[in-house]
């Protein structure tokens, strides 16, 4: 048999002069002893009204000015006495989103979880002269003492606010039409070794984010397949759609670029991922291509000297003594570490440009090192400086975030040239680009300047070997950029249809009608230029467009990331959780902002339980 339907009743307003009764979520209140009717039906509000408060209809007859009066003051005791209980709620929720957003700036600012009581404790000692003249200085200190701050709030906070972050970049993923990801491994401060993961998301419209994705601790050996690992459950546990991979871009470590078993050829390897390029970092490709040159004379000298005046404490204090007796410009010497890709350009700077001050700490000292009279070491000293100016300059131009590998690639071409453009000056005895070597040149005369020369191309040279696989990619990236130049439309098309597995013949034709559209050809400058293009008309040139702007040229924002993983995880940190550790590093550097509103609305809210 078919179940009966259930009626539905409506409450009226006629009801409330009627028998003291107002609708308050979604039931019959009594206006008069606060009891509360699930259905509002006519009957029930009737026997209610007639059993308990009979006297009501004596003393404040229907319809009269009295009832209407009494009836009014009913409703502003009910409003009174919710606003009552409401205020003590309102403000528990403002303190718990307050805790949310100092929880936060803790952790941009990579502080321990403890400091939120400190935190805490500064605010309320210093609101006590703040707002000494305050009238509501009272209720100031009495919000503030409900802040939840304690070490178990701030973490849970973390993980709340990390958990809304996550669902956020999720939410980007998928909805990105390709993605690449930058992949390299450092060791923490307990030598636990972290395969730490970025993407590179590009969007219909030709936007893009760049974010951190995940750190991932291997607790046993680094190999290949150990990554690989990882890496597959962690792809597995979050679906993360590997479909729309199209490069990764890794460190030159043999466990990542290993031909057989390296991380990379086990992906390629797998099933699972769809054909992708992979690039070796383009800076970690010019830090190699440094150890060409013919620098153990020069470095091995003066890294020596510099450790023996830094390395002793009494020899360290009589050089700045005598540095500032003398009103140098600095006030020590720097050391020189291989793993800062920037430190021996400045080294050396410094060194050379203390060099008199070097020579004469050490005749007090009474030790002699020949190579420091030697002109010909000195020049080779002064151009080595000026090299690495210049060469730290192409490094700091491909750092940074967001950008692209067309914009890395061609810095690169610009440094090569710039190779070619010293060598040929400094034939010509033109000394513009090197001002060390010139001022040095004419305090001691000349010196051999094709010995100089070829360093610089067999630095040049280094740079064709080590980029020729990118070099490879030069007209695509050509294309990419101005679609409208003079090509030979039959290679382009096959180089693209090799290169991404898509037909070249409609690739031919696609390249053709771009090339003959007029109004496009007018908006070739524009930012955006390809969002322009439509995409049931250019579907493989916008595909291939989308690709190479979210392809990672290099492992920067790896990089960037361990160094605020080592703050992070320090000494005095080093029993963080991994999930923690995720979570604080995802917190510090993302972009997404965790939605507080929701993260609130999601919790009951208390204030804080103690008042100390």
């Amino acid at each position: 048999m078919n179940k009966k339907k259930q009626k539905t009743y409506h409450f009226h307003n006629e009801w409330q002069d009627l028998y003291c009764f107002t609708m308050y979520k979604d039931k019959c209140l009594c206006l008069i002893c606060r009891v509360t009717i699930a259905l509002p039906k006519k009957g029930n509000l009737e026997r209610h009204f007639s059993s308990l408060h009979n006297n009501y209809e004596n003393d404040y007859p229907l319809n009269t000015e009295l009832r209407k009066q009494k009836i009014k003051e009913l409703q502003n005791q009910l409003t009174a006495q919710q606003l009552l209980f409401q205020k003590p709620m309102h403000q528990s929720k403002m303190a718990t989103e307050a805790s949310y957003v100092i929880t936060y700036v803790l952790a941009k600012h990579k502080k321990p979880y403890l400091d939120g009581e400190i935190f805490k404790e500064a605010f309320l000692e210093g609101s006590e002269k703040l707002f000494y003249n305050f009238k509501n200085k009272s209720e100031i200190i009495n919000a503030i003492k409900d802040l939840q701050l304690s070490r178990r709030t701030v973490t849970r906070r973390i993980e709340d606010m990390n958990e809304n972050v996550t669902r956020q970049l999720e939410d980007d993923i998928k909805s990105c039409r390709f993605f690449s990801l930058q992949f390299d491994e450092s060791i923490d401060v307990v030598d636990t070794a972290q395969l730490i993961v970025f993407i590179r998301m590009v969007f219909c419209d030709f936007s893009m984010k760049e974010e951190f994705l995940t750190i991932l601790p291997i607790k046993g050996t680094t190999r290949g397949i150990d990554m690989m690992e990882t890496f597959m459950a962690f792809a597995e546990k979050t679906k993360l759609p590997l479909h729309k991979l199209v490069a990764m871009s890794t460190d030159g470590a043999p466990s990542m670029v290993g031909r057989n078993h390296g991380f990379l050829a086990l992906c390629k390897q797998n099933e699972q991922f769809p054909d992708f390029i992979s690039f070796h970092c383009i800076i970690h490709n010019t830090v190699l291509c440094a150890k060409i040159l013919n620098v153990n004379d020069i470095m091995g000298v003066a890294v020596k000297i510099a450790n023996s005046i830094r390395a002793q404490s009494l020899r360290r204090r009589l050089f700045r003594s005598q540095l500032e007796d003398n009103d140098s410009e600095y006030e020590d010497l720097f050391l020189f570490c291989h793993v800062r890709w920037l430190s021996r350009g400045s080294f050396l700077e410094r060194f050379l440009n203390l060099l008199p001050e070097i020579i004469a700490f050490l005749d007090t000292l009474g030790e002699k090192h020949e190579q420091l009279d030697d002109p010909v070491w000195v020049k080779k000293l002064a151009f080595l400086t000026d090299f690495m100016g210049h060469y730290n300059s192409l490094n700091l131009q491909l750092q940074g975030k967001g950008k692209n590998i067309i914009e890395l690639f061609s810095s690169v071409n610009a440094f090569k040239a710039k190779l070619k453009h010293f060598a040929s000056q400094l034939r010509k005895q033109n000394f513009k680009h090197f001002p060390y070597l010139e001022k040095h040149i004419k305090l001691a005369g000349e010196c051999n300047i094709e010995m100089f020369c070829s360093e610089l191309e067999n630095f040049n040279q280094e740079f064709e070997r080590r980029f020729a696989n990118l070099n490879n990619l030069q007209p695509i990236f050509e294309f990419i950029s101005f679609p409208f130049g003079e090509f030979n439309n039959e290679d382009i098309s096959s180089n693209l249809g090799h290169t991404f597995q898509l037909n070249s013949s409609d690739l031919d034709l696609e390249i053709l009608t771009i090339q003959s559209d007029i109004i496009l050809k007018a908006r070739a400058n524009e930012k955006y230029f390809w969002s322009l293009l439509s995409e049931a008309k250019y579907p493989l040139l916008k595909s291939v467009a989308m690709r190479i702007f979210a392809f990672f040229g290099s492992t920067y924002l790896c990089e960037a990331a361990f160094s605020q993983m080592k703050n992070i995880k320090s000494q005095f940190r080093s029993s963080l959780a991994d999930y923690h550790l995720m979570a604080s590093i995802r917190l510090c550097i993302s972009d997404y902002k965790p939605n507080f509103t929701i993260l609130v609305d999601e919790m009951e809210c208390h204030a804080s339980t103690s008042k100390k």
